[in-house]
């Protein structure tokens, strides 16, 4: 789990280049059936929504030339999948990521987390493992449990072992 830190100063093309051979090189080394990405989502910048367009797609075009298939997820559905919340936050899933995989609980970059996020969503979705469903808001004058207890009882299989 890592990422690519690309130069500003380098031309475009340039940066395009770095992506396309950084892909091309995880698929030889780690031979991948498939290849999530996370769906941009639309912002008021519309240079930052171009430059994502265009590395996304050299991503995209790398694996297909390789026969490797592509999904793309939304953000919310990401993580939906990961803690039955769509409007979590990056810590949030960090924390039930490290749960899941059994990581360090340290991490340098949260773009990296977002990406692993990508990934197990992809693994429940595309291999048949129930995605947890949000808990229902409850109509209770009585004091509930935390949204995290609740989530933890309900899918104990999602939860790992320490």
């Amino acid at each position: 789990m890592d990422v690519v830190k690309l130069n500003s100063k380098k031309d475009m093309f340039e940066r395009l280049g770095i992506i396309n051979q950084t892909i091309q090189q995880l698929i030889d080394k780690y031979q991948p059936d498939a290849m999530a990405i996370e769906a941009p989502f639309f912002g008021k910048n519309v240079q930052s929504m171009l430059k994502l367009g265009r590395a996304q797609g050299v991503a995209i075009a790398v694996a297909m030339s390789n026969r490797v298939e592509v999904a793309e997820y939304s953000p919310k559905k990401v993580k939906q999948s990961i803690t039955g919340n769509g409007n979590a936050t990056k810590e949030q899933i960090w924390k039930l990521l490290n749960n899941i995989m059994r990581l360090k609980n340290t991490i340098k970059y949260f773009d990296a987390s977002d990406a692993l996020a990508v990934a197990v969503c992809h693994h429940f979705n595309g291999h048949g493992i129930p995605i947890p469903k949000p808990t229902p808001k409850r109509k209770s004058s009585k004091k509930s449990t935390s949204s995290w207890a609740a989530f933890v009882q309900q899918h104990p299989e999602r939860v790992g072992k320490r």
